[in-house]
């Protein structure tokens, strides 16, 4: 039998390095960045990717790169528009052309975060800042082109390679006698292995069932905000032993508004993960149970 042939783009991302351990046990995988010199993983080179997928051949195209910088977005549409929209497009194409199965991110900035609800993939979207709106054209566009394909709309990921939201609240709160955190933004804290796993998962349904194809909401079971994903990150390390300075009630929680950014955030950042439960035969974990893997890790280093 084959092998089957893998390429992933953006291997050095938070998922894309988690994609290169859950996707190894599937087949050969081609892993390429934007420094890569074999072969084209520059998403801003658009003749570059599509060459690149013609001379490989892959019959899976796993596409973890993306102008994620939200706020830079905003005075950079240009670049944000040919990574998250063309470069995504030409993905398409090109599997569509060879008949592979694309597998690509995408964002919970696709809504503009509005009521409490949890955030179906039939929803209408109404994104809020130039991030949020290029990846939902390159959502567009690879639905469009006809592909087999999965689409994976995540939020608040985060790694425990490289900096995260967990490590800078626990350097803050060994340093600071009082910290502010929003409060009055909803999400769930999804960890990129947990990511690249469902990934990995939901690949070996679609190439026995390629009716799976289409898009998902992918995100950790539960729901915090900003706040109190920082206080549990706190109470954790202070439990394990860590020194910490700021006191519980000295975690204040704040409204958005006391942070001004380029980029407006949504609020309502809650996903439901039903359809992707249901199509893939899984049961997604709760953030807390992700966080405290993350924490127990940082915390052994």
């Amino acid at each position: 039998m084959r092998s089957i042939k893998i390429l992933l783009l953006g291997k050095s991302g938070q998922v894309g390095w988690e994609l290169q351990r859950s996707l190894a046990p599937l087949g050969e995988v081609i892993a390429l960045d934007r420094r890569s010199l074999d072969f084209c993983g520059d998403l801003t080179d658009i003749d570059g990717l599509a060459q690149t997928i013609r001379a490989i051949a892959p019959d899976i195209i796993v596409n973890a790169a993306a102008h994620t910088a939200v706020d830079k977005a905003e005075s950079e549409y240009k670049l944000a528009h040919t990574i998250n929209t063309l470069a995504p497009a030409v993905l398409a194409s090109e599997a569509k052309r060879i008949g592979a199965l694309l597998v690509h991110y995408s964002t919970d900035y696709v809504f503009d975060g509005t009521g409490e609800a949890l955030k179906l993939e039939t929803d209408i979207t109404a994104p809020l800042n130039v991030y949020g709106q290029t990846k939902l054209e390159g959502e567009s566009a690879i639905a469009k082109s006809g592909c087999k394909h999965l689409i994976f709309r995540t939020s608040w990921v985060y790694a425990a390679r490289g900096g995260n939201f967990a490590k800078t609240m626990l350097k803050l709160a060994q340093e600071r006698d009082t910290l502010k955190v929003i409060n009055d933004q909803i999400g769930a804290p999804t960890g990129a292995d947990l990511i690249a796993d469902v990934t990995a998962h939901s690949i070996r349904k679609a190439l026995i069932s390629p009716e799976v194809s289409g898009l998902y909401h992918l995100v950790a079971g539960g729901e915090t905000s900003w706040h109190g994903y920082a206080s549990f990150v706190i109470e954790y390390a202070r439990l394990a032993g860590v020194e910490i300075k700021v006191a519980t009630n000295a975690v204040q929680a704040v409204l958005t508004s006391s942070f001004p950014t380029p980029a407006k955030r949504p609020l309502n950042s809650r996903l439901s993960t039903k359809k992707l439960q249901n199509s893939f035969d899984l049961v997604m974990p709760t953030w807390q149970s992700g966080v405290t893997r993350l924490l127990a890790e940082i915390l052994e280093k």
